[in-house]
């Protein structure tokens, strides 16, 4: 809103609008649209979902479908994208994206996500980046820069705290300050201050208590008046829990359409306080708020494009493109790959011909085409016997399956697995219950590789997994979800056409137990608290020195590289900290052309308060030719140093020794120097629970200690009255409510009863754990708000 170039138009239509078209601007028209207002020639703007693509409806679409949308390109999803640590090609997924949203007439494209990935069980991972904030940021602004310098708006989502999927409408994420702050906020602000978002979008959970719809602290105190946010906020889809209370705390248009009801609350309580003098909402709030949402809508008119068209194979292209700079070679022994060409290959596992490339939920892209063994195989003239070896729709053993693909292994040179997670394992609405992948992927990679030696797995999985088969495979590849084009890019990495070059955005733990948040996940039915605090990740298994699958930050090449003379220029003030330079050499010494990941940690004195043994704080992908050697300049600032100050409310840097890490993962740091940093040393009170751990076992006096205040109960049993924030997983002993259930299951059914891809458990899941509040929105009307009520009148009247 610092553009000027509407501040005229926007004075003039305040002037003109009633008090009821300003409310009516609060909420959205249908399920995708803004309200237009015809006599003031103000037009619906649509919002669609995203991040990795444009998942726009179909017209004959019913709004709860996930399959009936229009055709657009599939790009990597984040958990994929993230290992590319490029935020240059996700400036040019942005910039594709931009073109898909102009050709349909789209205005917002709702992404990226950037929750931190605080436990691999999340159902909803692989839409987000990292388990760190500093490249969760970084990615997330390459993207919205893509997106909004090509005229479409993004909205970062979701504010805050949304780390888990199991009730994640009601559930409150209890969290120390400084956690918030380090952790779970820092990777918006890096995206809210470096790329500006033109909107930000409110999770659906309490934040220590409160709604994140209606957080001031969130949506007012840190996000606009610290960061300078000036964009509007934008509920997530049925989030809002009081609109006059959210309007107050900041949060300016809410999706989707209420019909009408919400507004008319606003509007009564403005009435009312203009007539009765009652100070339920000052009008200057309202008249602040449609202020932006005028700018926003005004914005949007200018951007809507006719006759736009864009090249779908050169999409497709760049699609293949991203995959191929974020696939993450894990093991490589004997250096099986890159394979030959006239190898006798075998291609084992229905993912090489019905590849799992996405994630399910609202994501959900309905690709433009999806690349297949086969179509790659025929393309470049190369020969190959296929097995089924198991059915992707179940996690089932059938024998049949596995004899026919150990059969077909047993003479070939290479054997390539594709496995992977099924949408029933892992999806949007529900999260995991364990890191296995399905008993018939790890009985048919077990069979096969009891008969040939030469095996390689394939991995297409949204998050970590146990790979119990490791010692017996020579290769491992992780896809992630890489998009349309997955299999095509695996072959050409595979083959040795590409180099790979992804770096793991997250730690694979050894076993689901070694997480750090573990015995904290997903809570209890009322709370979730996160005990672990700031130990997040590499951040944890560093501390409490536990070995990993893979580290943050790891990735092999087909090439070797070399780092060498680590400079650091002088910053022995506080002021200094501002101009650091971190100066390397990297050199490509292999005989092939490839592409490192320079990765820079910290690692801060702790003295009283409990440090990370290092954080990432700067990373660099650098292009070399073989023999090729470059000079690497990176710069800190005194954030790479700060910790948060819970007491004083501010980041502050203490006296000490700093030690500078350069390396290629956080746990192959190459190059070291320290550094003395003259200040003060802040202390505290020394929390003993976070020092010199084995296991995150914190306890109930030292959490509230941390918090600074005493702990609620996180299980609490509903019970009469019920209310609109209870859902109808609190109510099914009542035999009314089963039946309500049991009644919407039946209309589901009918909604999905051609579904394949486990949507509708994921809807099933949603349903059981949407407050009663949200149902008629969320239900797209099948259950209206007449429905609700009456339910509850009967629940409590018996």
């Amino acid at each position: 809103m610092n553009d000027n170039k509407y501040s005229q138009k926007i004075k003039e239509l305040m002037k003109e609008m009633t008090l009821e078209e300003k409310t009516s601007l609060l909420s959205g028209k249908d399920f995708w649209s803004s309200k237009e207002i015809k006599r003031l020639k103000i037009d619906s703007i649509y919002l669609t979902d995203g991040p990795h693509g444009i998942r726009k409806q179909s017209i004959e679409s019913e709004e709860l479908s996930l399959q009936k949308s229009i055709s657009s390109t599939c790009f990597p999803a984040a958990c994929c994208s993230a290992c590319s640590f490029d935020p240059n090609i996700m400036y040019e997924m942005g910039e594709a994206i931009s073109r898909e949203a102009k050709a349909n007439k789209v205005s917002v494209v709702l992404g990226p996500g950037i929750n931190i990935k605080r436990s691999p069980l999340c159902g909803r991972n692989f839409e987000y980046f990292s388990e760190d904030p500093y490249l969760a940021g970084k990615m997330a602004s390459g993207w919205i820069n893509g997106l909004e310098d090509n005229g479409i708006q993004s909205s970062l989502k979701h504010f805050a705290l949304n780390n888990q999927e199991t009730l994640r409408l009601i559930i409150d994420s209890v969290i120390d300050e400084r956690a918030l702050r380090e952790i779970y906020l820092y990777a918006f602000e890096i995206a809210v201050k470096e790329a500006k978002p033109s909107t930000v979008m409110c999770s659906y959970n309490r934040v220590n208590g409160i709604f994140a719809s209606e957080n001031k602290y969130l949506l007012t105190d840190i996000l606009r008046d610290e960061w300078g946010f000036d964009g509007i906020v934008i509920s997530d889809w049925g989030a809002v829990n009081d609109r006059v209370e959210a309007l107050k705390a900041g949060l300016d248009l809410q999706m989707p359409s209420t019909n009408g009801y919400d507004d008319k609350k606003v509007y009564d309580a403005l009435k009312e306080t203009i007539i009765k003098e009652n100070t339920i909402i000052d009008e200057k709030i309202l008249d602040k708020t449609v202020e932006r949402i005028l700018y926003f809508y005004l914005y949007s008119m200018d951007n809507i494009y006719d006759n736009f068209d864009y090249d779908k194979e050169e999409h497709h292209n760049i699609a293949r493109k991203i995959a191929e700079n974020s696939i993450v070679l894990l093991k490589n022994e004997d250096k099986i790959l890159p394979a030959k060409k006239e190898s006798k290959i075998a291609v084992i596992g229905e993912f090489a011909q019905k590849p799992r490339y996405q994630g399910n939920g609202s994501s959900l892209i309905n690709a433009y085409k999806i690349d297949t063994a086969e179509e790659y195989f025929k393309e470049n003239n190369l020969e190959f016997n296929y097995a089924k070896g198991y059915d992707s729709n179940s996690p089932s053993i059938d024998n049949a399956l596995i004899e026919e693909a150990v059969n077909i292994s047993k003479d070939k040179d290479i054997v390539i697995i594709f496995a992977g997670l099924i949408n029933s394992y892992e999806s949007e609405g529900f999260d995991r219950k364990h890191l296995n992948l399905p008993e018939n992927h790890n009985h048919l990679i077990e069979e096969i590789s009891k008969i040939n030696k030469n095996v390689v797995v394939v991995l297409s999985i949204g998050a970590p997994v146990l790979m119990t088969w490791i010692d017996k495979v020579k290769g491992v590849i992780n896809l992630y979800l890489a998009g349309e084009a997955s299999v095509s890019a695996a072959f050409n990495i595979i083959f040795g056409i590409v180099n790979p070059s992804g770096k793991l955005a997250e730690s694979f733990p050894l076993s689901l137990e070694d997480n750090p948040s573990y015995k904290y996940f997903p809570g209890g039915n009322r709370a979730v608290e996160y005990r672990e605090s700031i130990f997040v990740g590499y951040r944890y298994y560093d501390k409490a020195q536990k070995k990993v699958l893979f580290p943050f930050g790891f990735g092999l090449s087909y090439t070797t590289f070399e780092f060498s003379d680590l400079i650091i220029s002088d910053a022995s003030t506080i002021a200094g900290l501002d101009n650091i330079h971190i100066v390397f050499d990297i050199k490509n010494t292999g005989d092939l052309f490839g592409c490192e990941v320079a990765q820079v940690y910290v690692s801060a004195p702790e003295n009283n308060i409990f440090k990370a043994k290092k954080e990432l704080k700067a990373f660099i992908k650098v292009f070399l030719q073989p023999n090729e050697k470059k000079t690497v300049i990176l710069k800190l600032n005194k954030r790479s140093f700060s910790f948060y100050n819970a007491d004083t409310k501010q980041y502050e840097i203490e006296n000490g020794t700093y030690t500078i890490y350069v390396g290629n993962s956080s746990r192959n740091l190459l190059l070291s120097k320290n550094i003395k940093i003259d200040s003060v040393n802040y202390y505290k009170k020394r929390i003993d629970d976070y020092f010199d751990f084995k296991d995150i076992n914190i306890s109930d006096n030292a959490f509230e200690e941390l918090l600074g205040r005493k702990l609620n109960p996180i299980n609490v049993k509903a019970s009469k009255p019920y209310n609109l924030n209870n859902n109808l997983r609190d109510l099914l002993d009542e035999n009314r409510a089963k039946y309500f259930y049991n009644e919407l299951l039946s209309k589901l059914d009918v909604i999905f009863k051609d579904d394949k891809t486990d949507t509708k458990k994921m809807f099933e899941s949603m349903m059981l754990e949407t407050p009663l509040r949200s149902l008629s929105t969320m239900s797209g009307n099948i259950i209206t708000r007449d429905d609700i009520e009456n339910l509850i009148n009967i629940l409590n009247n018996n």
